[in-house]
């Protein structure tokens, strides 16, 4: 899940400017080597479309439909060992990463339904799974959208008193 939220928040704003961590040859080489991959151009590619594909799903701009692509050519193949039964997925090798990422959402969203969620901070692109108790997190971080967005209503509450002054 980890890998997951790497992926989807690999695109942030930092002061207004975008980063894309999978942008840069080099830099999106290291990415995917950290993560399993071997950065290959191809690879970038495909977990860039992964990435975006699965951002707009998580914020329900589009079906889980529009995976489906992206699992083309997919085999799961069960195999019985002296541990039990264990699935192997089989794909190309450029695109192992980029299945697995969306495997891996596939396994959130069955074990934590609505959990995975974008920021509720509108100027944030960041995502956060939400493992509290209650589900009600809100904010990738507290210590940063959460804090802007609490000091945000106080300033809007104490102005309204203000003006009414």
């Amino acid at each position: 899940m980890d890998a997951l939220l790497d992926l989807l928040n690999s695109r942030p704003l930092i002061d207004g400017e975008e980063r894309d961590a999978l942008g840069d040859p080099a830099a999106g080489k290291r990415w995917a080597r950290e993560h399993g991959g071997d950065g290959s151009a191809v690879e970038l590619a495909l977990l860039r479309e992964a990435r975006d594909v699965l951002q707009d799903v998580v914020r329900g701009r589009r079906p889980p439909t529009a995976l489906a692509p992206l699992l083309e050519g997919v085999h799961r193949i069960p195999e019985i060992t002296s541990d039990g039964l264990r699935w192997t997925v089989r794909t190309p090798a450029h695109a192992r990463l980029a299945v697995d990422l969306v495997l891996a959402w596939a396994a959130t969203e069955e074990r934590m339904p609505g959990r995975l969620r974008p920021c509720a901070n509108g100027e944030c692109r960041l995502f956060l799974l939400d493992r509290s108790r209650a589900n009600r997190a809100r904010w990738c971080s507290m210590a940063v959208c959460g804090n802007r967005e609490k000091a945000r209503r106080h300033y809007e509450r104490t102005q309204c008193r203000e003006v009414r002054r």
